[in-house]
């Protein structure tokens, strides 16, 4: 265990949603990128108003979620990966590490990018576990074997 991690106290839930929130508007970017790029090779004709309803083509449907889901997990992993903090986690003083104070493997950040989906829809639950749990992690957190830490202002990278 390293000694900055033994220290480091864990990220609260408000710090959590903070970054959750800033790191949504990147990945909303990303997200509309790819909905021009599919636009672009499919047509704006591909797209039918039908009984006041719009109905796309299922095979566009089908790429723009798969790419939607293939670029919401690649950013968390390459930033989960890389550094431990991810743009949102940045701004807020925060990082990821496993319970050794290293960053995570690809396995692991995987699980715990699937782990969070549930924590969050299941009206929260994962994350108010932090308020149950002894060292404040979330459930996914507990899950995964990972820990988010505040990082003091004099560490920071930028």
């Amino acid at each position: 265990m390293s000694d900055t991690a033994e220290v480091l106290p864990r990220a609260g839930l408000f710090r959590r949603l903070a970054a959750l929130l800033y790191d949504s508007f990147l990945v909303a970017a990303i997200w509309m990128l790819l909905g021009y790029i599919v636009l672009a090779f499919f047509g704006a004709d591909s797209n039918q108003v039908v009984n006041e309803r719009v109905q796309t083509d299922p095979l566009q449907d089908f790429i723009l979620f798969t790419m939607m889901v293939a670029s919401c997990s690649g950013f968390y992993l390459y930033f989960w990966m890389r550094s431990g903090q991810t743009l949102g986690m940045l701004a807020w003083r925060m990082r990821l590490e496993d319970l050794d104070g290293k960053l995570l493997k690809p396995g692991q950040a995987l699980l715990r990018f699937l782990a969070a989906w549930p924590s969050f829809f299941c009206l929260g639950i994962g994350y108010l576990w932090l308020y149950v749990d002894s060292n404040g992690d979330t459930l996914h957190d507990r899950i995964c074997k990972t820990r988010v830490v505040l990082v003091p202002r004099e560490k920071r990278p930028l």
